[in-house]
């Protein structure tokens, strides 16, 4: 059984909803033997949903391929997205929501499935935001900073070929632990 790494994410979004809205994201890589990588970023205009999204996916793209990860998160939109199966629903329903609305943030939710697919398992751990959760509390801070540092978004590159699948995994897990 390999051994996990612990990625911890937040983004931050000021003025979220509005035309100007600067967005921050932080993920937190810790192997398991105990180094640390810290990523940040941010953009405009933007949401607190899509920052959320930004912080989950550079932080698993910067996992090594075929890991366990075990993402900790303040995002139930993002946990409950991975952990309750939302993302594979949306995708057998052409990207519709139960309303039958379109799914928000489809881009990244497509890089999202990527990401999953790189490694052996991502298991989100729901924890409560501006609790006391030390490394959340690190992450927020880091969310808040990169979003003041901000810069205009730019369209997301277009996502790379799918790599193929390892004989030493089951094709129905794509790497989702649900």
């Amino acid at each position: 059984m390999s051994e996990t790494f612990t990625l911890v994410t937040d983004g931050a979004c000021s003025g979220n909803g509005t035309d100007d809205a600067r967005g921050g994201w932080a993920a937190i890589l810790t192997a398991p033997d105990g180094a640390e990588t810290v990523l940040t970023g941010g953009e405009y205009p933007t949401t607190n949903n899509r920052m959320e999204l930004m912080g989950a996916l550079e932080g698993l793209r910067a996992a090594p391929e075929g890991a366990d990860v075990e993402l900790v998160t303040d995002s139930s939109y993002l946990a409950n997205a991975i952990s309750k199966g939302w993302l594979a629903g949306w995708q057998r329903k052409g990207w519709r929501t139960a309303s039958k609305q379109p799914v928000a943030n489809r881009d990244l939710w497509e890089r999202m499935i990527v990401e999953l697919a790189r490694h052996r398992r991502v298991r989100p751990v729901l924890v409560r935001g501006h609790a006391g959760h030390e490394a959340n509390e690190r992450a927020d801070r880091l969310a808040q900073d990169a979003a003041r540092a901000a810069e205009l978004r730019r369209e997301a590159p277009p996502l790379p070929p799918p790599a193929p699948v390892r004989d030493d995994r089951d094709p129905e897990q794509l790497g989702l632990d649900v």
